[in-house]
Order: C-alpha cells, then sequence, then structure tokens
C-alpha cells in the first residue's frame, strides 16, 4: 500500500512543473469525496466507490450522505465541513439546484477540483446556461476546477481512480497501456475505451469533459501531453469552444513528440447541428480546425476503428520521418491491394534494388521480388527464405517500415520456426517500424506484439496506420517556422473601405497591386488610363457596392480614351439603376494585367481560432472544385509557400506542360503579408478577399487586382 501511495504522489509531483499541471488534483487525486454517495453500487453516485473499492484505490475515500453514517463500507459523513482531510477532487452527483451551492462549499472547504455529474445546465436552455456560468465563477473564485457539468468523469486504471459511472466496467476493467483518451462525448469516450479494451490495446486513462463549463478537452490534451505515463493521445471532439489552451496542448504534445490522433465530427451542416444542440458547443468551420490540426501534425480519423489502429500502432514510438514502406507478403493478391491502399494516401513503395531483385529470383524462382516482395508458399517448405527476403527488404531496400503479410500462416504448425526467423531481422534493425498482417488467437497476438511487432488482421489498415506514423515523424522532424513578416499598426476605417482605400491599407503592409488611380470625373479618368498605358480596368468605386462584378461595375480591356470616357459613363449609370442609394465615389482605373496566373487569397476571421488565412487559384478552381487551403494565422513565407504547393492546382503555378513558372516566391511573400496584417488588424476585422491576385512569370511579382475589405461595427 505504500508503495502504491508513493506512486501516485510521485506522478503528482512530476506533473506539479508543467503548463497544465493545474489539473493533476482533478486528473490524478491523491484523495476523493463523493457527494450524495449511495450504497448501491449499481447508483449513478455509488459506482465510482464501488468501482475503486474493487480495483484498490490507495488513497482517501470520503462518501458524503447525511442520511447515513456507512456506505458501502466505508464511513460516510453528513457535510463537506465533516471531512477529517480536505480531497484533492469531489464527485458531485446530486440534483442541480443542490450541486451549485455545494460547489462554493467545496470550494470554501479548499477542495482543488470537481467532477460534475450533474446535467440541467447549458445542454438544457438559457436559464440552464446562466447557472452553469455562475457556478464557475463561483469556482473560479477560489482556484477551484471543475470538469462537466453533464459529464461521465474520469478514470485512471493505473492507480484504480474512477470518477465514472460508466457501466462499461461491468464487462471488464482497462488494460494497461500508455493510450489516453480525451472526449467531449460521455457515452462515446467509454465507447472507445471499450473497443480498445476488447482489443487489448492499453488505454488505462480517460476524461470526459461534457457542457465543458470550465475544463476543456484542449485542456485535458495539455495534461495528457505532460503526463509522462501517457505515450499516444486520442480524442473525439464534437465542438472546439477555446482555442488558446488547445493551441498550447498541441505545441505541447507535438514538443514531446506525443501523437495526436482526433476524431472530429460534425463535417456536415446535419452532424454540425448535432455537436451543438449535445454539448452546447460550438461546431465551428471544419476546414479551419482540419488546418490547425494539420498544422501540428494531428492525425484525423476517418472512424473509432482506424483512430485506435494509429494510437495502438503510435505506441511502438516509431515514427519515420521519410516514411517508405516494403512489404513482403505470401499472396500477391494482398500485394496488389496494399499497393493500392498505399497510393491512395500517398505512402512511398519504392521498388527493390536490381541487383537484390536477381538475388532473391536466384533463390526462388517463382518469386515477384520488386516490392511487394512476394515470397510465395516456398517460405512453409523452406522457413530460412523468411529472413533472407526480409532482410533483404530492411538492408537492400532501406525502408523505414516493413509491413508482413501472412495470414493464416500465423496459425500453422510452422509459424513458430517463421516468427524466429522475422524476429532475427529485427532484432538486427531495430529501428525500423515492423508491422504483420495475420489472423491469430489472442494469445498468439500477444506473443507477436510483446515481440515489438504491431498486429493488424486487415492489411489495408495496416498501411493507413503505417501512414500515420511517417505523417508523425514528418511533423516531429520539421524545422522551426520561419517568424511572419513585421507589418505596420492598422488602422481600419469605420466602415467598409471602398477598393481604392483597401488597396491603400494592403500596400502599407507590403501587399502590392496593380498600378491604378481613383478618379472621380471621366476627364480625370482619361489622365489617368493614359498614364497607366493601355488596356486598362474600370470599376465603380464606391463603398456601399463590394460586390461590383454582379452589377455589371466591372469593365475590362478598354483600350483607348473614347473607351474610357464611355465606360465612365456606362458604369455611372449602372450604379445608379442598380444601387440607387449607394454612395458612388467615381471610378477606379487599374492597368490590365495578362500572362499570370489567377489566384485568391483571403482572410476569414472564425469564431474560435480567429484570422484564418485561405489560399487557391482564382476561377473555377475555387468557385467549383474547392480547391483551397487554410492557415491559422500569422505565418511566414515558408509557411505559405508549403500552402500554395500543397493544393491540387499547384502545377500551374509550377510550370507544368512548359508553362513559365509563376512567381511563387512573390506570392508566399503576399500570402504571409496577409496573414499578418490580418492579426494586426484586429477583432473588427471581418473578411478580406484578394480576387483574382495575378502572379506574375517567375521573377516579375504578385498583384492584387481587386481587393474587399469587410469591417465589423
Amino acid at each position: 500500500m505504500q508503495r502504491e501511495m508513493s506512486k501516485i504522489m510521485s506522478s503528482a509531483t512530476i506533473l506539479a512543473g508543467g503548463r497544465f499541471s493545474g489539473l493533476t488534483p482533478l486528473l490524478a487525486p491523491r484523495s476523493v469525496a463523493v457527494l450524495g454517495a449511495s450504497s448501491d453500487p449499481t447508483r449513478i453516485s455509488g459506482r465510482p466507490i464501488a468501482y475503486m473499492l474493487a480495483q484498490g484505490f490507495q488513497g482517501g475515500l470520503y462518501p458524503i450522505n447525511p442520511n447515513r453514517t456507512e456506505v458501502q463500507g466505508l464511513k460516510a459523513y453528513p457535510t463537506i465541513a465533516d471531512l477529517p482531510e480536505t480531497p484533492d477532487v469531489a464527485i458531485v452527483a446530486v440534483p442541480a439546484e443542490v450541486a451549485a451551492p455545494a460547489v462554493v462549499d467545496l470550494a470554501k472547504r479548499g477542495v482543488k477540483a470537481v467532477v460534475m455529474f450533474t446535467a440541467g445546465f447549458a445542454e438544457m436552455d438559457a436559464a440552464g446556461a446562466a447557472a452553469q456560468a455562475k457556478m464557475v465563477a463561483d469556482a473560479r473564485a477560489y482556484g477551484m476546477r471543475i470538469l462537466g457539468p453533464n459529464c461521465l468523469g474520469v478514470f485512471d486504471a493505473r492507480r484504480a481512480y474512477y470518477a465514472t459511472f460508466s457501466s462499461s466496467f461491468d464487462s471488464g476493467w482497462p488494460v494497461l497501456g500508455r493510450i489516453g483518451i480525451a472526449s467531449q462525448s460521455g457515452a462515446y469516450g467509454t465507447h472507445l475505451y471499450t473497443l480498445a479494451r476488447n482489443r487489448g490495446i492499453g488505454a488505462s486513462l480517460c476524461v470526459m469533459t461534457g457542457n465543458e463549463g470550465d475544463v476543456t478537452v484542449g485542456e485535458c490534451i495539455g495534461w495528457l501531453a505532460e503526463n509522462p505515463e501517457v505515450d499516444v493521445i486520442a480524442v473525439y471532439a464534437e465542438g472546439i469552444r477555446e482555442a488558446p489552451g488547445l493551441i498550447a496542448a498541441l505545441q505541447t504534445a507535438k514538443a514531446a513528440r506525443k501523437p495526436i490522433v482526433m476524431q472530429k465530427v460534425g463535417r456536415s451542416e446535419l452532424g454540425g447541428k448535432a455537436a451543438k444542440s449535445h454539448t452546447a458547443s460550438i461546431a465551428g468551420d471544419d476546414a479551419v480546425t482540419e488546418a490547425v490540426m494539420a498544422e501540428f501534425g494531428v492525425m484525423r480519423a476517418r472512424n473509432s476503428e482506424e483512430m485506435l489502429d494509429i494510437a495502438h500502432t503510435a505506441t511502438r514510438k516509431i515514427y519515420p520521418a521519410r516514411n517508405t514502406l516494403g512489404v513482403i507478403t505470401v499472396s500477391g493478391g494482398a500485394g496488389v491491394l496494399i499497393s493500392d491502399v498505399a497510393e491512395s494516401v500517398g505512402l512511398a513503395m519504392p521498388e527493390m534494388p536490381p541487383d537484390a531483385q536477381e538475388t532473391l529470383r536466384g533463390l526462388v524462382p517463382f518469386c515477384a521480388p520488386r516490392n511487394p516482395v512476394d515470397a510465395t508458399a516456398q517460405v512453409s517448405n523452406d522457413v530460412t527464405l523468411v529472413k533472407t527476403f526480409t532482410e533483404s527488404m530492411v538492408r537492400d531496400g532501406g525502408y523505414r517500415s516493413v509491413l508482413g503479410f501472412f495470414s493464416m500462416t500465423a496459425s500453422s504448425r510452422r509459424w513458430p520456426a517463421i516468427r524466429e526467423q522475422l524476429n532475427a531481422v529485427k532484432a538486427e534493425y531495430p529501428d525500423r517500424l515492423y508491422v504483420l498482417s495475420v489472423i491469430v488467437p489472442p494469445e498468439r497476438r500477444q506473443e507477436l506484439e510483446a515481440d515489438g511487432w504491431v498486429v493488424h488482421e486487415d492489411p489495408t489498415r495496416a498501411v493507413v496506420a503505417i501512414d500515420a506514423m511517417g505523417r508523425y515523424g514528418a511533423a516531429f522532424a520539421a524545422p522551426p517556422a520561419l517568424p511572419a513578416p513585421v507589418v505596420p499598426a492598422v488602422a481600419l476605417p469605420p466602415a467598409a473601405p471602398t477598393e481604392a482605400e483597401a488597396k491603400r491599407l494592403l500596400a502599407e503592409a507590403g501587399i502590392a497591386s496593380a498600378p491604378e488611380a481613383a478618379c472621380s470625373t471621366a476627364d480625370a479618368a482619361v489622365i489617368a488610363a493614359g498614364r497607366i498605358g493601355f488596356p486598362v480596368v474600370m470599376k465603380i468605386l464606391s463603398p456601399d457596392i463590394l460586390h461590383k462584378s454582379e452589377i455589371g461595375g466591372v469593365l475590362l480591356d478598354v483600350a483607348d480614351s473614347g473607351a474610357v470616357l464611355e465606360g465612365y459613363r456606362v458604369l455611372m449609370e449602372r450604379a445608379k439603376q442598380a444601387a440607387p442609394h449607394a454612395r458612388i465615389e467615381g471610378v477606379l482605373v487599374a492597368k490590365q494585367l495578362k500572362g499570370g496566373v489567377e489566384c485568391i487569397l483571403g482572410i476569414h476571421r472564425d469564431p474560435v481560432f480567429g484570422p484564418i488565412a485561405m489560399f487557391g487559384l482564382g476561377g473555377i478552381f475555387v468557385e467549383i472544385l474547392h480547391d483551397v487551403v487554410f492557415r491559422r494565422c500569422p505565418f511566414g513565407a515558408d509557411v505559405a509557400e508549403q500552402m500554395i504547393r500543397s493544393i491540387k492546382g499547384a502545377p500551374l503555378l509550377l510550370g507544368a506542360r512548359g508553362r513559365h513558372p509563376a512567381d511563387v516566391k512573390a506570392l508566399a511573400e503576399m500570402l504571409a503579408r496577409l496573414s499578418a496584417f490580418a492579426v494586426a488588424a484586429g477583432p473588427r476585422l471581418a473578411s478580406i478577399d484578394l480576387n483574382p491576385v495575378f502572379a506574375m512569370p517567375e521573377g516579375h511579382g504578385a498583384f492584387a487586382v481587386d481587393a474587399v475589405i469587410e469591417v465589423d461595427a
């Protein structure tokens, strides 16, 4: 018992120094009180006590119930004030009208954290939201943190801490391991844990945040990232309420080389609405959340099965930064299937070197040694071929990840000898990621896992998980990003500026536009066009008409002075008809650029993450194909160039089919400066559209042709 208590205290000490250590009393407590404790181990307020007693929690465990002197064999206390010591955490399982005053009493006693099972708050209505906000404010005034309300709690099997009423433990206890789960949904969080347990995957710790009135899923991720007993973090999220804590958590995990795999739901409009009603949280723009995940190397799982595949594979802690896959198989068909999946996810499968192929053909003339390396069923006749073929792949092919497809062979009488051959290669080259696709009973799977192999029955799922390890490796190995450009302070006008004023503001941040002039008369327009050089573009200039093309307010290919005079008249007439009450300041005359690639650069203020930059090609690519990329602002030119090169249409900028390459460096600098401008402009900036931006041929710059800035009052 003393050893176990020492272990608990040691963990608390280890976690004391991090940014998220304030959650340690909640997630790794030394003592627990249960408010509303029940003697019935099947009731919500009785299950936590029953679980901790069954598993041998070594800290103080204090039932609070004014109607009983004993609860489940433990001394019960009538009030919080009667407790013999101040517990680290209190589980609150009483009605909502009693819960809020109890929080104040607990806080006054010095309790540092509460797990609030109680429902009836923000998930209900506005009155519930107000009651929740007041309860959280009362707790915060005393330095207390609240998990929930309306949450399923937390458990840590390593220290037998079960502050939860989940019924999942009726069918078995967690498998000890190094995966931590953070989930906004209680039912789905324990669903994930149960799936992991049933597969023999070690997920010892799970925290479920419920309404997130106080403690957020981001903070829980951060605490798991700082926890030395956790190597891999699995997350189920419906909506992100608070960005700074999440960003700090993702930064912490990346710095610690702890992979995060997230199942983020709410992609669809219907799914987004369900998420809002379920947790009273903001689902936000799914594309923005995905961009933030990509920024920190978080893998997004499409389903729970994929999440556990990736998390389990990551526990090997081998993340090849330059990942390549070598496959040894006893089935040509499986090799084709594996190759298809690898190509679809972008996982490289280079061929074996020609001389190595010849050597292997000399041993088995009918083998297929390219990669996948089909050693054929001959390995069952001569098991030494397993080592020869696999070793050649690792040594000669240099693959960072190795997948062996042996299917039912792993259940044959020859398997122990084959296993010995495989392990010999693994022992000689321990720095590679080794995965097996085999069908074996649980006890044989455990043997292989103990040998250091990752076992997946389905080879296609294995490929997806292997690819994820390489993506983690690339994220962990990435050099520090360049700082964002420094731009002058931005003073936004009280209302949306005209195009000319928008371009002036952007020019101060170093964002260039085509030569142009604002003209209040037709004669001034003629003079400006002559100075700029024909052909020119003419546009309505009005702070009230932001989307000029929709009313015919843009004229292209204006070729001479006469056309300028006529164009001015036409634009004035169209503006008067389409927007009779709009303020018209004249016409903008601009140089018409030709020979560049049309792009779109934009800024959107996300309600959670703040300004988000967008890049894509103009025209059909953005309007129909939605070939765009997003990134949280601000960022440097290196990140901007990565964004530009990541879109499907990037070859049009990079010189595809003999085209002259566009000035990607200038385009990246413009995008980076736009990201810095967005931050400098502050919260009143609603959006920016630079559409189109012409990326001119290499060495000739990039220029915004149109600019719209929208501001909040």
